[in-house]
């Protein structure tokens, strides 16, 4: 028989990036007495990463309880790059919070996160945020909320979410923008009201769909799930249906339950809530755990192919082993193994010659993945983001296309019109509002690796940006990526001031004086086509003539190190990334000057060489 868990609500709140998503759960926390009045800011994101950019990157859990009732909260990126973070947790809720600014409005990542939720019959909730910026235009916001659930969705019943105007930062809601109240308390009531309880069926055993993956250090290895059916004890015999529906068994240590943004050991779990099983191995997200006297295999999580690839493999450079502690091939596949158990959108592989291959949703994906290895002391190379292609039933080659937004001052969109059009894209949409422009292309995924910094600097720091999949179809021909050359290191030494300076006619600089240099190791942009070959380590001939202190002391221009994203984007097919704890360096597949002419006279790019 089929019924309902009214004791329990589990929603996610879905936004696009700096939209208040964060700050709104922390207002949620307080008012509901589940956090003090004092407690720090952004409590979901919990990570390093997540603080200093400002951005959530992986789901979390939490609970609050208003009136009696459970509510878990999942609070999800707001970045197309961790899509996959979205789709499981989508598969743990009945209804989800749709966060949009009040003035920005519904942008690609919104549009991308409600149209799963919509294909899952997932209910929505629309909250305006951020009504008290100088810019805010909520009832036009709210009108382009409107017309993109009519455009993903044809049932009419979504017009009449809830709609709920807010500043999120205050902890204020109304639904009437001039007469709001002086609390979130409409919006917690309206989630009980609206979203619906969990439903389960009686009859059928208990069935958990295993949605993440944890550790701890006191608990060991952790399954978070949503209960489907039934309800299970500590002492349980418990199995896990693994993919092709094998059985493993379980020894589950402990049973816990979200309250607030931690867990709570208890004696029993029941049908709807979101828990996590402590101490289980051998356990991967999408797979199925039940009891060992009734297994039944629930649906897996379904999520998007990858699109971009990376190739990883243990640092090459001459100066290998100086700044990391995890430097071996084996550390690394370990490293990427554990990553790919705990996110779904990841997949990783060996390759023959001792490197392996990362695919995911996008590069700064990929970018986080590597900031988060280098912080654990990983030294290792990485190779140039590469999309990945697929073949249709006739044959032919295709390859990812991407919608792109442009939001930029009229006076910079013909520079940009003109750098998207040399990369394949084509535009479909334009709009003028006053000095303002909006432009939509279809564009290759590739044309736009490397591109975003290029923007900014064609828009001065003015112009917005965002993307998100269309699909793939037909390959869109070659293009160029970047023409200019590199300046790259015949030697290995440190560098002299008296040499960067005498280069810096040559192109931009990307190292400084004093620093280890390498053969074959990138020191510059060149302003021109094809590499040039320097030598940073070069000084000021002495004689009896010219003495040292003859000349006026060099004064080396001030650089600007690139980031690693940067770094990503700049380096060509035959360039690797070189990353350890405390460097970002870029260098040549082939360090060896007469061996890397060797290759490119046979006009082939090697793997990387060890």
């Amino acid at each position: 028989m089929i019924k309902t868990n009214d004791a329990i609500r589990n929603i996610a709140i879905i936004a696009h990036v700096d939209h208040g998503k964060t700050t709104l759960v922390d207002a949620l926390f307080r008012q509901s007495g589940s956090a003090s009045a004092d407690s720090q800011d952004r409590i979901m994101d919990s990570g390093t990463i997540e603080r200093e950019r400002g951005i959530t990157i992986s789901a979390k859990n939490c609970a609050i309880n208003w009136k009696d009732v459970k509510v878990n909260v999942i609070d999800t990126p707001g970045h197309a790059d961790f899509g996959g973070e979205v789709e499981r947790a989508l598969s743990m809720v009945d209804g989800v919070v749709l966060l949009v600014d009040a003035a920005e409005g519904p942008l690609p990542q919104t549009r991308f996160v409600l149209q799963k939720a919509l294909k899952l019959g997932l209910k929505p909730i629309v909250i305006i945020n951020k009504i008290d910026r100088a810019d805010a235009r909520p009832k036009e916001v709210l009108d382009e909320v409107y017309d993109l659930l009519f455009e993903l969705s044809d049932n009419e019943e979504l017009l009449d979410s809830p709609v709920f105007f807010a500043n999120g930062r205050d902890g204020i809601c109304g639904r009437d923008i001039d007469h709001l109240s002086n609390n979130l308390h409409p919006l917690l009531d309206s989630i009980l009201e609206y979203i619906p309880a969990p439903v389960y069926d009686d009859e059928e055993p208990f069935q958990m769909l295993v949605s993440d993956l944890s550790y701890s250090d006191f608990l060991g290895r952790l399954a978070i799930g949503k209960i489907i059916n039934g309800s299970a004890t500590v002492n349980e015999q418990l199995v896990c249906l693994e993919k092709d529906n094998i059985v493993r068994t379980l020894r589950v240590s402990k049973l816990h339950a979200y309250d607030g943004p931690t867990y709570h050991e208890v004696q029993k779990i029941i049908s709807g809530d979101i828990v996590v099983l402590a101490g289980v191995d051998n356990v991967s997200i999408g797979d199925t755990i039940c009891t060992k006297e009734s297994p039944k295999v629930l649906p897996r999580i379904q999520v998007d192919e990858p699109t971009v690839a990376m190739q990883f493999s243990k640092n090459v450079s001459p100066i290998a082993g100086t700044e990391g502690t995890q430097l071996t091939s084996g550390k690394i596949w370990a490293r990427l193994e554990k990553e790919a158990l705990r996110n779904v959108s990841i997949k990783v592989e060996k390759n023959e010659d001792d490197s392996f291959t990362v695919k995911g949703r996008g590069e700064f994906q990929m970018a986080i993945i590597i900031e988060e290895m280098r912080r654990e002391g990983f030294e290792l190379c990485v190779g140039r983001p590469r999309i990945i292609f697929h073949r249709d039933e006739n044959g032919q080659k295709t390859e990812p296309i991407e919608f792109v937004d442009i939001d930029c001052p009229e006076i910079y969109s013909g520079s940009v019109m003109d750098k998207l059009a040399k990369r394949k894209a084509k535009m479909s949409d334009i709009t003028y509002n006053g000095e303002r422009v909006k432009m939509r292309f279809e564009a290759p995924a590739r044309g736009l690796i490397g591109y975003r910094d290029e923007f900014l600097t064609d828009t001065r720091g003015m112009g917005i940006m965002n993307s998100w999949i269309k699909g793939y179809e037909a390959y869109k021909g070659d293009f160029p990526s970047r023409l200019n050359g590199s300046l790259i290191s015949d030697r290995n030494g440190s560098a002299i001031p008296y040499a960067l300076f005498n280069f810096e006619d040559r192109g931009t600089l990307f190292i400084v004086p004093g620093e280890p240099v390498y053969e074959g190791l990138i020191i510059g942009l060149r302003n021109k086509e094809g590499d040039l070959l320097l030598n940073p380590t070069k000084t000021k001939k002495l004689s009896n003539m010219r003495a040292s202190g003859k000349d006026e002391a060099v004064t080396v221009t001030p650089i600007t190190k690139l980031t690693l994203e940067q770094s990503l984007q700049f380096i060509k097919d035959d360039e690797l990334v070189e990353i350890t704890p405390e460097s970002i360096r870029m260098c040549k597949k082939i360090l060896n000057a007469q061996a890397r002419k060797m290759f490119e006279s046979r006009g082939s790019i090697p793997h990387y060489i060890h």
